[in-house]
């Protein structure tokens, strides 16, 4: 029987082969997707680092369902990979509960949590209309000051207000990722102002030139919070941009925008503004008769579990 020798040289190339194979799998497996065009063109561009960062600002606070509208939202970071979540608590300090849901999605260095407390002359009270007074200005104001301390302003990302009750489509998000610098991009939102969209009116050569909002549409600009991004640079221009208390009902949205743009500057997104990618739903408030009858017995459905 003949010895079969197998020279170093020969081991070492193997090695170097299989190394390769290695990388070549882990790099594929990590960075490809098998998803609907526009998301595998988004990894295509993550992985040539040409798409921008969307930082998604969430104001949140404790309620029974927090946990359970912050999950369905967190599914949207696991599928988007340029999403950053800044999520702002209306308490006195970050909770547990809250970043369980964050490290649970995967996103360990993908979120900044915050908190700061709405004035007690801010805070809705017992049956108070949710419109009644503004919600979200503290935590939105501090996630923007975060945002000017903390991000490169020469690198071009885009800021989102993410309510965490509203309906979201991941394709919202490769439309947003193209809104171009100094920019402010605007698109449809359905299911809101007792419509079933609002959306901005364009013109032959695609400029807005209104809305066709149904409430007080002599605002500046009558849309929802969820109809517009931002170009990050926009806010290291105009510093004294921010949200404010001193503003009539459903004016939020045009005391941000009037620091940053005009109608004529906003750029449209989601096919000329004909798709409605974002839905302004809202749950229903969670109904526990049966829990507040256990908790009268110093009893609770939930004890040692988080809901």
């Amino acid at each position: 029987m003949s010895e079969v020798r197998i020279r170093p040289r020969q081991v070492l190339v193997l090695i170097i082969v299989f190394i390769v194979v290695l990388l070549m799998v882990h790099r594929n497996g990590k960075h490809t997707c098998q998803g609907p065009a526009y998301l595998q063109a988004m990894y295509s561009k993550a992985q040539a680092d040409t798409l921008p960062k969307i930082y998604a600002i969430t104001p949140t606070y404790a309620r029974p369902a927090q946990k359970a509208e912050l999950t369905r939202l967190s599914h949207l970071f696991m599928l988007v990979p340029n999403l950053h979540w800044i999520i702002v608590e209306d308490s006195n300090s970050t909770t547990t509960l809250v970043r369980n849901v964050l490290l649970r999605a995967g996103l360990d260095n993908r979120f900044t949590q915050l908190n700061i407390k709405t004035p007690p002359e801010f805070k809705l009270q017992g049956k108070d209309p949710n419109w009644i007074k503004p919600r979200g200005v503290e935590q939105r104001n501090l996630a923007l000051t975060w945002l000017r301390s903390n991000v490169d302003a020469e690198r071009h990302a885009i800021v989102f207000f993410m309510d965490d009750d509203n309906s979201y489509s991941v394709e919202l998000f490769a439309e947003m990722s193209k809104i171009k610098p100094g920019r402010v991009g605007i698109w449809p939102v359905g299911l809101v102002g007792g419509l079933m969209v609002e959306r901005p009116l364009l013109n032959d050569n695609n400029q807005v030139t209104g809305f066709n909002a149904a409430w007080r549409p002599e605002r500046p600009f009558p849309i929802d919070m969820a109809a517009f991004g931002i170009s990050i640079d926009l806010f290291f221009k105009y510093p004294q941009a921010s949200f404010s208390y001193e503003v009539q009902r459903g004016y939020q949205e045009s005391e941000i925008l009037r620091y940053l743009t005009t109608r004529e500057q906003l750029q449209p997104l989601a096919n000329n503004c004909r798709d409605v990618l974002v839905w302004h739903t809202r749950t229903e408030k969670t109904k526990l008769s049966a829990e507040e009858a256990l908790q009268r017995q110093n009893k609770r459905s939930d004890e040692g579990i988080e809901v």
